[in-house]
């Protein structure tokens, strides 16, 4: 029986989409582990994603499907990324979020592995604080919260400017959004997808043998 991660992301310009596609990379190079790669919906104006060139920008990754609600309950682990705003995960993530009660009350996501990763315009804007609230959200539905642990060498690389941190992968996008992620950033994300899958497969290997 394979194991099953999900990888679920919202992307307005396409920082966030690169970097989940290295992530669901990683997932890829465990044997017997399913990747599936979703998104959320826009909740934004069209008008205001064509002034921004958001519109242009999020065409690159139109053929992905998007992400239900229903279906999270079917995943072994769950990886999520977000854009950062304030701090914080951006609107249109958390309004997919706060469509999960049903689960909640089911006990749905209880034992399922989660994971986060995130981007932000600066290298001080808010990707730990926005990587850190999220996992809260995850501990409501009694997940086992999973991060990118410091085996990974890039994440102490200091010859570059780089996100990355131990709570998940990261990439900085400047505030004009210009920067895409580094090599650097996408060898911390695919190694969060192998890591997350290599733990999701093992507990379930474990919990089948119970």
């Amino acid at each position: 029986m394979s194991t099953k991660v999900q990888v679920v992301f919202y992307s307005m310009f396409g920082h966030v989409w690169r970097m989940a596609e290295a992530v669901a990379a990683g997932v890829r190079e465990v044997p017997g582990v399913e990747a599936g790669l979703y998104q959320v919906h826009e909740l934004t104006p069209d008008v205001i994603l064509e002034k921004s060139g958001a519109k242009a920008a999020r065409a690159q990754f139109a053929q992905i499907p998007f992400a239900t609600v229903d279906q999270l309950a079917d995943a072994d682990a769950i990886i999520f990324g977000t854009p950062t705003r304030f701090g914080n995960m951006a609107a249109q993530m958390r309004n997919f979020l706060d469509q999960t009660g049903g689960l909640w009350v089911r006990g749905a996501l209880i034992n399922k592995i989660g994971s986060v990763f995130a981007s932000t315009g600066t290298q001080h804007g808010g990707q730990e604080t926005t990587i850190t609230s999220f996992h809260t959200t995850l501990l409501h539905h009694g997940m086992i919260v999973v991060g990118t642990p410091y085996s990974e060498p890039a994440l102490s690389n200091m010859d570059e400017i780089t996100g990355g941190t131990p709570y998940g992968a990261t990439t900085l996008t400047r505030t004009d959004g210009s920067r895409l992620p580094s090599d650097n950033e996408l060898k911390i994300a695919r190694f969060q997808g192998r890591h997350v899958a290599t733990i999701a497969k093992r507990y379930k290997s474990g919990a089948a043998a119970v």
